[in-house]
């Protein structure tokens, strides 16, 4: 896959499309289209995820109406208190929520939720993009089965710039009126086979879905692209290994893609002997990272691989959050490539994620390293990567998937 054919691809992927929705949809038969381009035939895989339709979301702070927008899945109802703004999640903070609506710092994260809902808050206020922007863009933000747990707080987002105006009026009450339809719809998987001379399989994987403001083209086509690429690179090499490739839908909204995938394919993971996941590559800035959910001999042998090609690459070994992480979370070694961009050079999940931070060329150079690593363990006589969890990384998985917390 040349330059103007990456480039091509971004410019025929650029619009928002959301877990669930028509848009992500369209971009799944798109790069079903690229794949049978290639003389290859993908298929979909359907499951299902929670929908909402927001019919009225509205805040009223002192009689003033600051525009917002309703969480996703957080319930239909009114409620009315003092607002209280809480920047720490200490003690002597949480006492204060009590009968509050209570304004946060950045988004609702599983753990403060959890602590404002027992300390009595009444609803919540998060916000999100940047004071320093010209935009007031609000993020169309969702309170996740896994947060809620069946015990739902209304809930809004608003912009930043409204949030520093509230706390610096000393605003005093708020008022929280939501109407919202919710029903179960669909996300997809789009999934590629190209089988080789054992049941011994590599599954790749890269999240083909965007953020509610985002076109998502660093975020995460780069990485779709570079799944088509490197699918299209093995249906013309030798590969030991059976090779899978999916293109994970609703990623963006807590990997369900890839946990949909791994529970449903739950029977053949035995076969499956690494996860290799693009997120995030080929961006004009930034350094090219490997994080290794895995034995750390493979934080090592990347790095080698890295200075025996002369490519600059930091591989490390921690949980990536992204589409590895289930895989990793049902004992499956793991790796995730990403060019990491400088935040003040490439940002992500909102409007600003376009081609415009993203090259080409630089695109290519990552697919040539992650097709040379992929190769070499497509080719092994047998997948060097041990097939075991180190239990430091069975932690790190018990802290990201929120089933331990961190003290």
């Amino acid at each position: 896959m040349d330059p103007k054919e990456i480039d091509r691809i971004f410019h025929d992927t650029a619009y928002i499309r959301t877990g669930g929705s028509e848009e992500e949809l369209k971009c799944a038969r798109y790069i079903m289209e690229r794949c049978e381009q290639m003389g290859l035939k993908a298929h979909l895989e359907d499951f299902p995820v929670p929908m909402s339709t927001i019919g009225k979301a509205r805040l009223l702070v002192d009689g003033e109406e600051i525009p917002c927008k309703g969480y996703l899945c957080c319930g239909s109802g009114e409620v009315e208190a003092p607002l209280y703004y809480m920047p720490n999640d200490d003690a002597a903070s949480l006492d204060g929520c009590r009968g509050k609506i209570v304004l946060v710092d950045g988004y609702m994260r599983h753990w403060l939720y959890q602590d404002i809902r027992e300390h009595g808050a009444a609803a919540f206020i998060s916000y999100d993009g940047n004071a320093n922007y010209a935009d007031d863009d609000i993020d169309q933000r969702e309170l996740r089965a896994g947060v809620h747990q069946g015990n739902r707080m209304l809930g809004v987002a608003i912009n930043a710039k409204q949030a520093i105006r509230l706390v610096r009026d000393d605003a005093k009450t708020a008022r929280i009126e939501i109407r919202q339809e919710e029903v179960v719809g669909a996300s997809r998987n789009v999934i590629l086979d190209l089988p080789g001379e054992t049941e011994d399989t590599i599954v790749f994987t890269a999240h083909y879905d965007s953020t509610s403001l985002s076109q998502g083209a660093y975020d995460n086509m780069s990485g779709s692209i570079g799944l088509l690429a490197l699918a299209e690179r093995f249906s013309k090499a030798p590969h030991r290994c059976s090779l899978r490739f999916v293109w994970c839908g609703s990623e963006e909204r807590g990997l369900l893609g890839s946990k949909a995938y791994v529970e449903a394919h739950r029977e053949e993971l035995d076969k499956v002997v690494l996860n290799i996941n693009l997120d995030m590559i080929g961006c004009i800035m930034g350094k090219f990272i490997a994080c290794c959910t895995a034995e750390e001999k493979l934080v090592h042998y990347i790095q080698y691989l890295g200075s025996m090609t002369g490519f600059g690459v930091k591989p490390y070994q921690d949980v990536y959050s992204s589409d590895s992480t289930p895989f990793a979370d049902a004992g499956i070694p793991a790796v995730s490539f990403a060019r990491a961009a400088p935040g003040n050079t490439a940002t992500i999940h909102n409007r600003y994620d376009t081609m415009a931070v993203m090259k080409a060329g630089q695109m290519v150079k990552d697919i040539d390293f992650i097709f040379l690593f992929a190769q070499q363990m497509a080719n092994a006589a047998h997948c060097p990567v041990a097939r075991e969890m180190p239990e430091k990384m069975k932690e790190e998985l018990d802290y990201y998937l929120v089933r331990k917390r961190k003290k």
